[in-house]
């Protein structure tokens, strides 16, 4: 059996720049990251922790994963450059998201 969890929330962008390139990231709030936790079994998650998603952003949909982060106490999801491209995304934007989390019981 399956089904379907979904979360909406509002976060900023934000970028981590490293020797190894530059990474466009959202922390989710820590309200939706604890549901995740809660409510996804352990079944569903991949390496390094990451639950894989399918994320929405304005009119892109794709499939991603996120990825815990013990700093935050939350998940950490990066943005794809056509993601950004597409909804217009920079540094500092405000972005409403949807993230959809398919649990098979």
């Amino acid at each position: 059996m399956r089904f379907d969890s979904e979360y909406d929330f509002r976060t900023k962008v934000w970028v981590h720049a490293s020797e190894k390139g530059t990474w466009y990231l959202v922390t989710l709030p820590k309200k939706q990251a604890s549901l995740i936790k809660t409510n996804t079994p352990k079944t569903n998650k991949r390496g390094w922790g990451s639950i894989p998603v399918v994320a929405s952003i304005g009119k892109t949909t794709w499939g991603t994963s996120i990825f815990p982060s013990k700093k935050d106490e939350s998940y950490v999801m990066l943005l794809k450059a056509d993601v950004r491209e597409k909804e217009g995304i920079k540094k500092g934007s405000m972005v409403h998201i949807t993230l959809t989390i398919t649990v098979d019981l």
